[in-house]
C-alpha cells in the first residue's frame, strides 16, 4: 500500500519555490505517521533574494563575506574619509547636516551631577569639574569629536597633562585624527594588532600606535622616511576612542555619512546640470530658423552669424525664416522635488528628518513636525548615552584620579572612592517645546497626579533640579524682602474658545506625545 502511494506521489510535480527530496528505501518502509520517515516529501524552502539572475547579477557583484575589520581595511577607510571630508568642505547641505548633528548632540556641553551621600562633596566636585571643563573647552572638543565621527568615522583623544590650561587639575584632551592611528610599516602583519590597535588575549584594546606626524602634513615629502614612520605607543587607559561599531568585533569606524556620499554627488551634479541648461538657454537671446526643406524657398543667410538686437525694436526677418528662443531642456520644474527627495534619503542614514536636514519646515504642519522629530530626538538621546559611556565617564575617572591629588580641592573622603567612579549623572541641553503653554499645562498635570517629579521635568530641560530650587528659594526670599508680589499664572482658556486653526485633526496629538518628541 505504501509503495503504491509513493509511486503516485512521485508523479506529482513539486510546488513552485520548493525542492522535493525523494524518500529513501528505509523511509518508504517506515510505518505510516512517522513524519518525514513515513514516505512524506521533505520541503526545503528557498529565498528569492538568494538567487542570482542576469537581472541582479551586477547589482550584487560587490557583495562579499569579509569580516568587519577586513571589509573596512585601512585603504577603504582612507578613501571614505577623504571623500566624506571633501563633500563636507564643498557641499553646503553636507556641512549643515553634520554641524546640526554635532550641535544637537553636544549643545553647550554636558553638566555633571554627583549623587553621593555627601552633599558638600557633591557640590565641590561639580564646581571644580565645571571650572576645569571651561578651562579645556570640553564642549568644543566634544563637538569636534562628533563632527569627526560624522565625516571621518571616528575620533581619538589622548588624556595628557597640560600645565598651561589654567586649572588646578592639569588633565587635558589632545584630539588626534584617525589618520595618525595606524600600524607602522615595520609592524604590519601581526595577528594581535588591527591597524594601530594592539589587542590582548581576550581581544580588548591594550595599546594604540600613534604616528608622530600626520601623513597629510604639507612637508611630508621633504621629511626623511624614518620620521614618517616614527610613532608613539600609548596604553589603552590613556586613549579615548569614539566610534560606532556596526558589526560585532569591529574595531575601527567609517564615516556616518558613508551611505549618502553617492547621493551628495548626485545632488551636486543635478544642480550644476540644471544651472548649465538654464545658462545655455539664457545665453541665446534668439535664433533664426526655417521650416523649409533643404534647398527650399528661403533667403540665403550665413550660418552661425550673430546679429545684435536693440531693445523695443521691430524688424523684418528674411523670407522663409522665423525667430525663436532656445529652451532649457532640463526638467527645471522638478528640481525642487528632486532636492527634497534626495535630501530626505541623505538624512535618513542619520535618523534626521527632512526639515532639520534642509532647514526648511514650510511643507510641515504642527503635528507632523512634532512626530518627525520623535525619532530624531530619540536618536540624539542614544548618541548622548554612548558619549557618556565611551567618553565622559572615562574623562571623569581620569579627572578624579588627578583631582584627589590636589591639596584642598576635594574632600578627604573622596580619596578612597575616586578609584571606583562614584555614582553620578550627566545633564544635556533640553529642547524647547514649540508650544510652551501646552507643555507647561502638561507638566502641571503630571506633577499634580504624581506621574512625574521635579527632577525628571528639570532633566528634560538639561537643568539640575537642586540648583534650580535653591535659586528659586533665593528669588522668593528677595521678592518677599522687597515687597514684590508673586505673579499668578492666568487660568487656561476653555477648549471651546480655542482658535479655529487648532481644530485640525492632524494636530490632535496628546500632550505626552508632544512632550516626548522634544525631550
Amino acid at each position: 500500500m505504501l509503495k503504491a502511494i509513493a509511486n503516485i506521489m512521485s508523479r506529482v510535480p513539486p510546488l513552485r519555490g520548493t525542492q522535493a527530496v525523494s524518500p529513501s528505501p528505509a523511509a518508504s518502509r517506515a510505518p505510516h505517521g512517522g513524519g518525514s520517515r513515513g514516505g512524506r516529501r521533505l520541503v526545503v524552502a528557498k529565498f528569492d533574494s538568494a538567487k542570482t539572475t542576469p537581472e541582479n547579477r551586477k547589482h550584487w557583484a560587490n557583495a562579499d563575506g569579509l569580516s568587519p575589520n577586513a571589509a573596512i581595511n585601512p585603504e577603504v577607510r582612507r578613501v571614505l574619509r577623504n571623500r566624506a571630508r571633501y563633500e563636507v568642505a564643498n557641499n553646503s547641505y553636507a556641512k549643515g547636516i553634520v554641524l546640526t548633528l554635532a550641535n544637537d548632540t553636544i549643545g553647550t556641553g554636558p553638566r555633571l551631577q554627583m549623587l553621593t551621600d555627601d552633599a558638600d562633596a557633591n557640590a565641590r566636585i561639580e564646581d571644580a569639574f565645571e571650572q576645569w571643563s571651561r578651562a579645556v573647552d570640553l564642549p568644543g572638543k566634544l563637538r569636534t569629536m562628533r563632527l569627526a565621527r560624522a565625516e571621518s568615522g571616528e575620533a581619538f583623544a589622548l588624556l595628557v597633562s597640560n600645565p598651561g590650561i589654567g586649572s588646578p587639575v592639569s588633565l587635558d584632551l589632545k584630539l588626534i585624527e584617525a589618520d595618525q592611528v595606524c600600524t607602522p610599516l615595520l609592524r604590519r602583519g601581526r595577528n594581535d594588532e588591527i591597524d594601530g590597535i594592539a589587542l590582548d588575549q581576550w581581544g580588548n584594546p591594550s595599546a594604540y600606535c600613534v604616528l608622530k606626524r600626520h601623513p597629510g602634513d604639507s612637508g611630508v615629502f621633504r621629511t626623511p622616511i624614518d620620521d614618517l614612520t616614527a610613532y608613539d605607543t600609548f596604553p589603552a587607559s590613556s586613549v579615548v576612542h569614539y566610534f560606532r561599531p556596526d558589526r560585532p568585533g569591529q574595531l575601527r569606524g567609517i564615516p556616518d555619512i558613508t551611505p549618502a556620499l553617492p547621493l551628495f554627488a548626485q545632488l551636486r551634479r543635478y544642480t550644476l546640470a540644471t544651472i548649465a541648461a538654464a545658462e545655455t538657454a539664457a545665453n541665446f537671446a534668439a535664433v533664426i530658423y526655417t521650416d523649409s526643406p533643404a534647398n527650399g524657398e528661403a533667403d540665403p543667410l550665413e550660418p552661425m552669424d550673430e546679429v545684435e538686437l536693440e531693445q523695443r525694436l521691430a524688424t523684418v526677418l528674411p523670407g522663409g525664416w522665423k525667430l525663436g528662443q532656445v529652451h532649457a531642456e532640463q526638467p527645471t520644474t522638478t528640481f525642487g522635488e528632486f532636492k527634497r527627495e534626495i535630501l530626505n534619503e541623505i538624512a535618513r542614514c542619520l535618523n534626521m528628518p527632512f526639515n532639520v536636514a534642509a532647514g526648511n519646515s514650510s511643507g510641515y504642519n504642527y503635528a507632523s513636525g512634532r512626530l518627525d522629530h520623535q525619532v530624531y530626538y530619540k536618536s540624539i538621546r542614544v548618541e548622548q548615552h554612548h558619549l557618556q559611556l565611551a567618553v565622559l565617564d572615562r574623562i571623569l575617572k581620569a579627572w578624579l584620579n588627578e583631582a584627589v591629588l590636589v591639596e584642598g580641592l576635594l574632600p578627604q573622603s573622596l580619596r578612597t572612592i575616586a578609584a571606583t567612579l562614584p555614582e553620578h549623572a550627566w545633564f544635556w541641553d533640553g529642547v524647547e517645546h514649540v508650544d510652551p503653554a501646552k507643555e507647561a499645562n502638561a507638566q502641571a498635570t503630571r506633577l499634580a497626579n504624581h506621574t512625574t517629579t521635579l527632577a525628571a521635568e528639570f532633566a528634560r530641560q538639561g537643568r539640575d533640579w537642586e540648583q534650580e530650587l535653591r535659586q528659586r528659594a533665593k528669588e522668593l526670599t528677595l521678592m518677599n524682602k522687597l515687597g514684590l508680589a508673586l505673579a499668578t499664572a492666568p487660568a487656561a482658556a476653555p477648549a471651546a474658545n480655542a482658535p479655529a486653526e487648532d481644530t485640525d485633526p492632524a494636530d490632535q496629538v496628546d500632550e505626552e506625545t508632544a512632550s516626548a518628541s522634544h525631550r
